[in-house]
């Protein structure tokens, strides 16, 4: 296999391997803190104070840059982005991650490519040719033999089921995916900043509600606190600035390859700070979802 460069936008001189790896090694900590969060402030709590934050920050940065009449004048679509990109995503993985390690649930995030390359060809009809369409094959492979192998709808001495946790990992990776296409059509040429800010402004909207009703009863530990702090600030506000410039500065496709990074920093905080074991077949799925995902999104091409 090679790299695809025939497409490759054009790129900008300015370094952007250092932002490369600060993002994954970002992102890969949101597991680590959603799990930390979720056993105390349980599901929504947890999401719903990672997005809170989140708006908090990425508001008052996108007013100082004069972009809040674009906001108003888009806010129902961004909305609907911020409900389906964030807060049923944030929402399922913070439920996943109290039944499953942080490691296993990064591999499944690696997906969201594969399921954007779905849901482009159906919904956008951007057919893939048959080099992506071998790559998703692979990556299905590849998650079918992963939720095969860690997948039980049996309960387990805490009263969980991995099964239902996979399956809310997938679910969110599916939320990802329709996003991105539900951006493309309806949200094309508006500042990132603002779907940005707009998005986690909805996100936050939807999930209030839900946080407050499933607040709990018992004291929150200053750790607990702390990692939902560090998720709406770091993983999310901090993120999405990072994000953007990788964009700008290394161009979409380098951008989007963040995925791939992201389980090799949650499964190294894993094992390192919270004793998770990682299996060979672990591995081994999680390398094949990425070759496939390699595939269908077009970043990685079969020589002919």
């Amino acid at each position: 296999m090679t790299t695809a460069t025939a497409a490759s936008p054009v790129i900008h001189s300015k370094p952007w391997k250092l932002d490369f790896i600060l993002l994954a090694a970002i992102w890969g900590a949101s597991f680590m803190f959603m799990r930390i969060g979720a056993v105390e402030l349980g599901t929504f709590a947890t999401a719903g104070l990672r997005v809170s934050v989140a708006a908090a920050l990425l508001l008052p940065l996108l007013l100082a840059r004069g972009q809040g009449p674009i906001l108003r004048q888009h806010w129902k679509m961004v909305l609907v982005v911020g409900v389906f990109n964030s807060a049923i995503p944030f929402a399922c993985f913070s439920f996943a991650l109290l039944s499953i390690s942080t490691g296993l649930s990064s591999i499944l995030n690696a997906t969201v490519p594969l399921f954007g390359a779905v849901i482009a060809w159906l919904w956008l009809k951007d057919r893939p040719n048959g080099s992506r369409m071998l790559g998703l094959l692979i990556g299905f492979v590849g998650v079918a033999l992963l939720a095969w192998d860690k997948a039980s709808f049996k309960p387990d001495a805490s009263g969980n089921a991995t099964g239902w946790a996979v399956l809310a990992c997938l679910l969110a990776t599916l939320c990802y995916g329709a996003s991105a296409s539900f951006a493309k059509r309806y949200l094309s040429g508006l500042p990132s900043l603002v779907s940005a800010t707009g998005s986690q402004l909805g996100a936050a909207v939807g999930l209030v509600p839900l946080t407050w009703w499933f607040w709990p009863e018992r004291a929150v530990s200053l750790q607990a606190w702390a990692a939902v702090i560090a998720l709406g600030i770091l993983c999310t506000g901090v993120a999405y600035v990072l994000y953007f410039r990788l964009i700008e500065r290394a161009g979409p496709s380098r951008a989007l390859s963040v995925t791939f990074a992201i389980p090799v920093f949650a499964l190294l905080y894993g094992v390192l700070l919270l004793g998770e074991a990682v299996t060979p077949w672990m591995v081994g799925c999680g390398l094949v979802i990425v070759a496939g995902t390699s595939l269908s999104t077009g970043l990685v091409t079969l020589r002919r």
